[in-house]
């Protein structure tokens, strides 16, 4: 840790949030928008799913950390909803279990702090046409996207630290969203990543939390410094 000490947001998930810093990505949109306000870190992990995801917790959100964070954003379902294979040979979870992992992964995670927050990103859409042979389909998506809604609707019902983001439906509100908003029919283009930056900071200001994390609430570490302007010389 550095000091002085700032609220921490936590990006925890598979490859869409692994891949969140790269050029244009929403998670390097928060660190950016958040820049001498709080600390935006990076947990991301390409190719694993919700299973996986509740096996590490422990090791990733140690109870015992001096430190915890403020806002945990919490991505696992597109791996989850492929096909699944008769030699297990996909990373897919079946829908009942994936709906109690995240429910789980969001239960351990609100219970860090008394003000540990949790932001659930449902599945995005993908675009078939770009790809070729995938175990993944659109219909599997909407599907854990709205099992996801679901399970955080019905967390929320009794604390409302829990909020959840439909991706399925804010991609494509997107127009040519298919076409635009993927690197691969999966992984997000700077439309797609605009968007998801967009809804996140969306969700955070219209919250209730105390204390607030909306970036109009919280201070700015030290004060500009202004320097006095200098007379030109010839």
């Amino acid at each position: 840790m550095v000091g002085p000490a700032r609220p921490l947001i936590v990006l925890f998930g598979s490859s869409i949030v692994q891949y969140s810093f790269g050029h244009g990505g929403w998670g390097a949109t928060l660190a950016h928008f958040y820049s001498r306000q709080a600390d935006v870190v990076l947990r991301g992990y390409a190719g694993w799913n919700s299973r996986q995801a509740l096996q590490v917790l422990p090791t990733v959100f140690p109870k015992d950390a001096p430190v915890q964070p403020s806002l945990v954003i919490v991505y696992f379902g597109g791996n989850d909803s492929c096909r699944p294979h008769p030699y297990g040979l996909t990373p897919h979870v079946p829908l009942s279990e994936y709906k109690e992992n995240m429910r789980q992964i969001g239960l351990y995670i609100r219970s860090l702090s008394e003000t540990t927050r949790v932001v659930f990103l449902s599945c995005p859409p993908v675009s078939e046409k770009m790809l070729v042979g995938s175990p993944r389909t659109y219909e599997a998506c909407r599907v854990y996207s709205n099992a996801c809604i679901e399970m955080c609707n019905e967390l929320s019902c009794k604390d409302q630290s829990f909020k959840v983001i439909d991706l399925f439906k804010s991609i494509q509100k997107h127009q040519d969203w298919a076409d635009v908003c993927f690197i691969d029919g999966i992984h997000f283009l700077e439309a797609a990543s605009e968007i998801v930056a967009t809804e996140i900071l969306k969700v955070i200001s219209e919250s209730k939390w105390e204390p607030s994390l909306y970036l109009g609430d919280l201070p700015t570490e030290f004060e500009d410094v202004m320097y006095p302007i200098q007379p030109f010389e010839n």
